[in-house]
């Protein structure tokens, strides 16, 4: 969830004044009504500036607020949501909302107040989101996985179940893992959303998975057989006669799990050993003579 710079979206300064303020709104909302507007996106800038005023227009909305992005938040930061005493802060005798829709980010700060209804009774906890990195070879074949979590209510240690072959993301729901509920309501729910990390032998590319491979010049001269990592285990690689550097091959369904699974792309990558002995050198003067080619010809 995105953390909203209000102050930014109405155009004024951290310590304007309430008239201020109120005169920003004013000013956005004739410009971007919609009945009024015809410019591309209008719609969505006055919902922001009705949100922003909202946010802002409540003495202790606005304090509780400023308390928040005190700490560091600025528009477009990640926010995993208010602190535990948030509701007390940011709701002590606040007026209700007018507005029809706000976004996620405002209904985490101020949502049991929206269009004025007060929550009576047990209440359900709202839920987290966070992101989470995996490790490509974890990612494919699923399984355990440690995390560790910063939210307003510290640090803490997760073990969750990662699906085979989950791609980039998608998402992971664990259930009463989110804030907790008022007036004995449950807990709401953490919903991971999945980035894989890449590593030095694999990189993923759609549903494909990219491999450079290092071979001799004897090997891309002559042809052979070589092992090449897959993400499934090493299999056996036929290198053709005649390969050059760069000369891509691919390895069908040995890609990323699904229906169907990608496949694996193997580039090729000569590597010339160093002449080190003399024996060595008149090798590479043998072959020197021994072929009339020229690369840059």
């Amino acid at each position: 969830m995105e953390f909203k710079d209000y102050y930014d979206t109405l155009g004024v300064k951290p310590e304007a004044t309430d008239a201020e303020i109120k005169a920003a709104y004013r000013r956005l909302a004739r410009k971007y009504h919609p009945d009024v507007s015809k410019e591309a996106g209008a719609e969505d800038k006055f919902k922001s500036a009705n949100e922003a005023y909202e946010a802002l227009k409540d003495p202790e909305r606005r304090k509780a607020y400023d308390q928040l992005r005190a700490g560091g938040y600025r528009g477009g930061d990640e926010f995993r949501g208010p602190p535990p005493n948030w509701q007390q802060q940011a709701h002590g005798g606040g007026q209700p909302f007018q507005g029809e829709e706000f976004s996620d980010f405002f209904e985490s700060l101020f949502g049991d107040r929206v269009r004025g209804r007060a929550h009576a009774g047990p209440r359900r906890g709202r839920d987290l989101h966070a992101q989470v990195a995996i490790g490509i070879r974890s990612a494919y074949a699923g399984g355990a996985e440690r995390i560790t979590l910063r939210d307003g209510s510290g640090e803490r240690t997760l073990e969750v179940r990662i699906p085979a072959g989950i791609s980039p993301g998608q998402q992971i729901r664990l259930a009463g893992q989110g804030n907790p509920g008022q007036g004995g309501g449950a807990a709401g729910d953490l919903i991971l959303e999945v980035a894989i990390r890449e590593d030095a032998t694999f990189q993923l590319d759609g549903r494909n998975v990219l491999v450079t491979l290092p071979v001799t010049p004897w090997e891309a001269a002559l042809g052979a057989e070589v092992p090449v990592p897959t993400l499934g285990g090493e299999v056996q690689l036929r290198i053709p006669a005649g390969s050059d550097g760069g000369r891509k091959m691919r390895l069908r369904g040995r890609g990323w799990p699904g229906k169907p699974a990608g496949d694996q792309i193997v580039t090729l990558a000569i590597h010339v050993p160093r002449a080190s002995t003399d024996a060595q050198r008149e090798l590479y003067e043998a072959m020197a003579r021994g072929f009339d080619f020229d690369p840059r010809r």
